[in-house]
């Protein structure tokens, strides 16, 4: 009896978990397939190539980021400025805002363990040994194990602070937010508030246009810190600045305004708070227009070649151009004149983005900085930032293009030693590295439309195209690979908190952003599966699995505005 029964239990439990079966396989067998389109699919199919380009950029910021940690002092993880002549010092203006930031970002994307580790150990090694003027850095000595200088000046220190918050701090705050990063920029600009108002008094050293470098560095942070921190001091600070570069140092009135780089920063910053002011003192702004847009006019119509371009420096007085060499940082000095079309519409501030725009072709393989990395690197960096705002195909051709002339300049290795670092990631054995993997970071970035992988490997790829409100994701792996899918959000609004999304200098840009509260639908194409998520989900990340040699394709869609 006790046989029978358990025989007849046995049967029916088999009997339940084959109708199981069949009805499970009868519901998945029935569920609607995902139809894809032939425009869908070749949007994959461009997700895919952009997987492709995106992988190898990571690959060469991972390669450079091993390189240069190699070169580091031992004891105190810092390093050093140039991989020749300079090996034996650090500095605020060189190192900590072109290299040391795009390491840490490097690391970000890259290996977590490094920036967990050996990145925040820089840092604190950086405040210990660098602060000389309270948090405020100088130039340090591995040999000396002190600092290199045996004086103080203000002025030198002064110019360091301001390019490694601007430079360096910023971008990183704005793509990661509160860090001990930012808790450095804030200690270094309290300090900083001490010692200046309007900075002044570098001299011959640090080049005629320094106090436009330094003041317009100035401008961009107080008007960017600002909006983040809503502490009137940054604005009162900014105003001072302002007035005083509209006013008695008015840019027109000079005898040589510097179109480029370590010059044409008080071109920006002057812009950064004029839009500020457009949000907060109506009375200001105006008084401010009559000034800044006379000087914007005036310089597009001296200052620029007939293909839209700027000269590296004129002379107001004569409108003379007194350095007839183009400038890579044009993009640079072109978010000032978006920013203001953005809340004034004058045409022809966009106009002068859209002409540059039109003729980039002519500049295929040009002799930006020498035919240096970094003058690629600004030129690449200004495209994309005024292409997330102005959409052009010309501009996509030419940064395609220019990126692989960038990309082979870390095979070769052209700098002096160069064979020495041939194949090693070194791209000129300079500071100025940095740039070459901040910017390649950037384009990264466009090709996943701000998605991002968590644990990184050379081994997985991914990539994503955008075709209205749709994101098309491609991620492919050659290895078994487990992880999490990150999203990107507004961070201008969630990090910097402000008022709209103006062009910044070394900012990452956003493409594909998704809202807290929104939902969205994320369509697994390959295996069929339709998942619901709040934005709030994405940005903290979705699971993904592959198998070796597997990929998913993935479509992303908002489906309601919560």
């Amino acid at each position: 009896m006790s046989y029978r029964q358990h025989s007849t239990s046995d049967a029916y439990s088999k009997v339940l978990c084959i109708l199981t079966i069949c009805l499970v396989t009868c519901m998945i067998s029935c569920r609607p397939r995902v139809h894809i389109s032939e425009k869908e699919n070749l949007a994959f199919e461009r997700a895919s190539r952009n997987a492709e380009l995106a992988n190898e950029g990571f690959v060469r910021c991972n390669n450079y980021m091993s390189a240069w940690l190699s070169f580091a002092d031992p004891e105190s993880k810092l390093t050093p400025r140039t991989l020749s002549r300079d090996i034996d010092i650090w500095n605020a203006n060189d190192c900590a805002a072109d290299n040391f930031p795009f390491l840490v970002l490097t690391s970000f994307f890259t290996d977590r363990g490094k920036y967990d580790g050996v990145m925040r150990e820089m840092l604190q090694n950086e405040i210990r040994l660098t602060s000389r003027v309270g948090s405020l850095p100088d130039t340090y000595s591995f040999s000396k194990k002190g600092f290199y200088y045996d004086s103080v000046s203000i002025p030198r220190i002064v110019f360091g602070t301001t390019e490694y918050i601007k430079d360096g701090l910023l971008p990183i705050t704005e793509w990661l937010g509160k860090t001990p990063w930012s808790d450095r920029m804030f200690s270094m600009l309290e300090d900083l508030d001490q010692h200046i108002d309007v900075a002044g008094g570098f001299g011959s050293a640090f080049g005629n246009a320094a106090n436009d470098e330094v003041n317009g560095e100035l401008l961009q942070v107080l008007s960017r810190v600002y909006w983040m921190t809503g502490d009137e001091r940054y604005l009162k600070w900014a105003v001072k600045i302002g007035e005083h570069f509209l006013g008695d140092a008015y840019p027109l009135n000079s005898h040589y305004l510097r179109l480029r780089d370590h010059g044409c920063e008080i071109i920006s910053g002057l812009c950064e708070l004029y839009v500020t002011l457009s949000f907060v003192d109506a009375e200001k702004r105006a008084r401010f227009a009559e000034r800044l847009h006379p000087m914007l006019e005036f310089i597009l119509a001296h200052g620029r070649n007939e293909d839209g371009l700027f000269y590296n420096g004129i002379n107001p007085a004569n409108r003379e151009v007194v350095q007839p060499e183009l400038a890579d940082t044009w993009g640079y000095t072109l978010n000032g004149f978006y920013s203001v079309w953005m809340v004034d519409s004058v045409a022809q501030f966009r106009e002068a983005v859209t002409t540059v725009f039109a003729n980039l072709h002519k500049y295929h393989n040009y002799n930006w900085e020498n035919l240096g990395a970094d003058g690629y690197a600004d030129a690449i960096e200004g495209a994309l930032n005024l292409l997330n705002r102005i959409p052009d195909e010309r501009a996509i051709d030419w940064i395609e293009k220019e990126i692989q002339v960038m990309w082979s300049m870390q095979d070769s290795a052209h700098r002096e030693n160069a064979q020495r670092w041939k194949n090693s990631g070194i791209i000129e054995g300079w500071y100025g590295d940095g740039n070459f993997a901040r910017t390649t970071i950037m384009y990264n970035l466009w090709k996943s439309q701000g998605t991002w992988l968590h644990p990184w490997t050379p081994d997985v790829r991914l990539g994503a195209e955008r075709a209205g409100d749709t994101l098309f994701i491609s991620i492919e792996s050659n290895a078994k690979w487990e992880g999490t899918l990150f999203f990107d959000k507004p961070r201008h609004a969630v990090n910097m908190k402000l008022p709209v999304d103006w062009p910044r200098i070394n900012q990452f840009p956003e493409w594909f952003t998704v809202s807290d509260d929104d939902r969205y639908n994320v369509i697994d194409v390959d295996a069929n599966e339709i998942g619901s998520y709040s934005g709030k989900q994405l940005i903290e990340g979705i699971r993904v699995g592959l198998k070796e040699n597997e990929g998913r394709r993935l479509m992303v869609v908002r489906v309601s505005n919560q």
